[in-house]
Order: structure tokens, then sequence, then C-alpha cells
């Protein structure tokens, strides 16, 4: 099969581009849904080692990144999301290391059972084929999504945001070398190679059976419309409303902690904690040092009445604070009524993704984490570790609300389907 096409801005056949892309992405995963783990282990080494030996370039490509959106106004977070540095780098090393040493999911045995005929049935996990991964402003996602594609077997197409294109062809092509050097079709991660906005409304068509799932990683306008328009199924959350709930039984100075880091160990991304809910019967001792604790620190807090009369810098909130996903430094905050009106207040303006009770008292706590009907609940921890890397799995492809298929962190595991093997000894149907 022949080279795909390179496009450069302005100069293609978009179409023509984007139905070549999924060709090729469709012969290599013919090619990868049956290598062996040793063989894209060996990718995943020379990938890891490239991206170490690259840094340099793939700093400079960033800052230049980096430079054109800060002087179209960007602001702080999304500068952040978009900001690579030495040790940032060296986590996507890292995490290209951890999802070399996860078992390899393809052609695992997830059960099986033997039939009173004598006939075996085994469940056994498979590829899905084709990812699409559509994403803004994250350059890591290209590594994330590249290396993660091809530990579960599958091709994948990424489609990085026009502010992220030069950092993400650094890192891109670290990859392809990886590839080239296990001796696996450099197809098998693909790199849209334009920045033209048309291209992901060719990848939403699924370009004619050429694409398996899309999931998109990005802003609430990227991910509703991949949600409304794609023709293929969606790995997505919409938005990150994220909740801390600091019940009575709380220990105040574990309440500060995780509180401080949930909101600003990086406001801009989607595991950052966007609502403070405070018991009412701890509030007496709770509240003023955790508003205080905040807004020294440099975050807006947007509260209640009984938030604003503990300190008079505190905003009043208004009903959209509580369903805003900030991604900035600024909170909103509100006493509650107990678990049960934390878990109340939860459903009603959550999100589904990550929310967490910091309290001594463990029936609280079961009822909270078996409640709150989000796809990642903690107990006296930071939602900050709404990630794939802190799950053990190197890297995410992104975070799944939705109940189907996939939910939570997307890894290599959760990359997969399954399919049934029955062997036989000549068994007829009566």
């Amino acid at each position: 099969m022949s080279a795909p096409l390179k496009a450069i801005d302005g100069n293609a056949d978009l179409p023509a581009l984007m139905a070549d892309l999924a060709t090729h992405a469709r012969a290599a995963a013919r090619v990868l849904g049956v290598a062996s783990a040793e063989q894209k282990n060996r990718a995943l080494d020379a990938m890891e080692q490239a991206i170490r030996a690259q840094a340099s370039v793939i700093l400079a490509a960033n800052a230049e990144d980096v430079a054109e959106v800060r002087g179209h106004g960007a602001t702080s977070a999304f500068i952040d999301r978009l900001t690579l540095t030495q040790a940032r780098i060296d986590a996507i090393a890292d995490g290209i290391r951890t999802v070399r040493d996860i078992p390899d999911p393809v052609g695992r045995v997830i059960e099986s059972w033997q039939r009173p005929n004598g006939m075996t049935i085994e469940r056994v996990r498979v590829p899905l084929g084709v990812v699409a991964v559509i994403f803004e402003s994250r350059p890591n996602v290209a590594a994330d999504a590249g290396v993660l594609c091809l530990k579960s077997g599958n091709a994948v197409i990424l489609r990085g945001g026009s502010d992220s294109f030069r950092s993400c062809r650094a890192i891109h092509a670290c990859l392809v070398q990886g590839l080239r050097e296990a001796g696996l079709p450099e197809a098998a991660i693909t790199l849209v190679p334009t920045r033209d906005r048309a291209a992901v409304g060719l990848l939403l068509t699924g370009l004619n059976g050429g694409i398996d799932v899309i999931v998109p990683r990005g802003g609430k306008s990227l991910v509703a419309r991949v949600e409304a328009e794609a023709r293929v199924p969606v790995f997505a959350h919409l938005e990150g409303v994220n909740h801390v709930y600091v019940d009575h039984a709380a220990n105040l100075e574990m309440a500060k902690s995780i509180v401080l880091n949930a909101k600003m160990r990086r406001p801009g991304v989607c595991g950052a904690a966007e609502t403070l809910l405070v018991d009412r019967s701890g509030a007496a001792e709770s509240l003023k040092p955790l508003v205080t604790m905040l807004i020294e620190a440099g975050c807006e807090v947007r509260g209640d009445d009984a938030v604003q009369r503990v300190d008079a810098r505190v905003r009043p909130a208004t009903e959209e604070d509580w369903d805003t996903e900030y991604e900035d430094a600024i909170i909103a905050a509100k006493v509650v009524d107990g678990v049960d009106a934390a878990i109340a207040h939860i459903h009603d303006h959550g999100s589904h993704h990550t929310d967490a009770i910091v309290t001594e008292d463990d029936n609280a706590a079961r009822k909270f984490l078996n409640e709150v009907d989000s796809a990642i609940v903690l107990h006296n921890a930071s939602t900050q570790f709404a990630d794939g890397g802190e799950f053990g799995f190197g890297a995410e492809i992104g975070i799944a609300t939705g109940k189907f298929h996939a939910r939570g962190p997307v890894g290599a595991e959760q990359l997969t389907s399954f399919k049934y093997r029955v062997l036989g000894t000549g068994q007829t149907r009566p």
C-alpha cells in the first residue's frame, strides 16, 4: 500500500486526505491486532528513548505554540494546559515506560466455562480497531493516546488543536520513530497533518467505516459537538464539575490540604475541584479556615450567604456558579445540611466525573461512595487523582463519564472489547 497523502495547509484535497489516512490506519490496525506483546513493547521502548532524546526539540516547538497563543490573549489556565516543561516531558516518557510494563490486554481470556455438551467457551479481549482522538491544548495527549492505542492493538488518528500543532508534530515524530524501529506500520499512529478545522467534521462522519470510536479531549464546546454530530461511538465527558464535601467529622488539617490541592494544584485540568461543600454541623470550625486558605492562595471564592458571612472577600454565588467548570482559580462554596444534602447537590449539579468526601466517619464515607453517581469517587483524597497515570494505567486517553463500555480513566484495557471463542470436539445442535 502506498504511503498516505501529505497535507500542507490550504493545498490539500481534505476529504481525499482524510479518507486516505483512515484507509492506512485500518490496514495498520490489522497488523497491530495480531502483533506480539514483545514487538509492541520494543516500539514503546524506542518511543520512550526518543521522547527523552528529543526533549529540546519538543520544548522548542512548544515554545513557539505558547508564544503564538499568548499573543492572542489566551488565559493563564489555557497556557498552563498547553505548556510543556522538562518535568512534563519526563512525565510523558515515564508514562510510556509504565504503559510498556502493564500486561498486554489483547488476547487475555477474561472468563472461561464449559457447557454440559463438552464445549468450552472463552471470552477474550480484542482491540477496538481504529480510534480517533480529537483534542485541544494539551500536547501530551498525543503521546498518551498513541502509546495506549498501540499497547491495546488499536491504530489511532490524532487530531490536535491548532494551538498545539507544532508540539504535537514533534511528539508524533518520536512515536513514529518507535514504530519504525520495531517494524510496525507508521500509520498505526497518525497525526492529521493540517490545522484545517474541517478535518474534525470529516472525522465525525466515521470516514465511511474507517473509524470505530472517537475520543474528544477538550472544552465543553468541542465535546458537545462531538457527542451531537459523531456517527460512531464516543468515549467522552462533557465537563468536570467536581466537588469536595467536607463532613462535620473531617480532620481539619487533612481537609485543608485536600481542598487546596484539589482546586489549586492545576486549576485547568478536568480533575480540579470546582465546588466546595461544607457540612453545616462542622462549619463553625472548618468553614472560615478553608475559605481564608483558598483566598490567600489566590483563589476567588464565590459563596452562598453562610460562606459570605465568614469573609468579606467572598463574592456572592449565582445559580450558574453551581453548574460551572471554571478551569481557573475560582471555586464555588456552599454550606449543606450533612452528607445527604451534599449528595443531593452533586446529583443536581455534578457532571458524573469526580467527587470527594473528607471525613473520619466510615458510615458517611460509605454512603457517599455508594450513592454519588460519578465515574470516580474518593474518600480522603484529592480530586486531582482523576488521572490514568495515577490509577497505574501509565496514561489515559480520556475520562469517560458515560455508562457504556468504558467509565473513568480510559487506559489500554478500556480500549479493548471482547469476542467469544467456542472450542468444540464435533458438537452439533439438536
